[in-house]
């Protein structure tokens, strides 16, 4: 089990956050019309062994957005920070 140390609550059970994806993916312009683009976006991600960032959310908490980097071989947590952009 995950226990991901909020900023703002502490250390918590990861049942209480919602993974939202990965947090080095860059997200097209709105407006950007490239099909290929928009498809690697929404579609095609890697699926990395060892160090890897992603977005968490605290829902069962204090909301706030999280990143979280972690290592995907033993889910060790390295670091949880603020989200400061626009998630994935």
């Amino acid at each position: 089990m995950l226990q991901i140390e909020c900023p703002c609550c502490g250390p918590r059970d990861h049942d209480e956050f919602r993974y939202a994806g990965d947090a080095s993916v860059s997200r097209p312009a709105h407006n950007d019309p490239d099909f290929e683009r928009w498809y690697r976006y929404v579609f095609v991600r890697e699926n990395p062994a060892g160090i890897h960032r992603e977005f968490w959310q605290h829902v069962m908490g204090c909301r706030q957005w999280l990143i979280v980097e972690r290592n995907t071989v033993n889910h060790t947590i390295l670091s949880v920070n603020f989200s400061r952009g626009t998630v994935a």
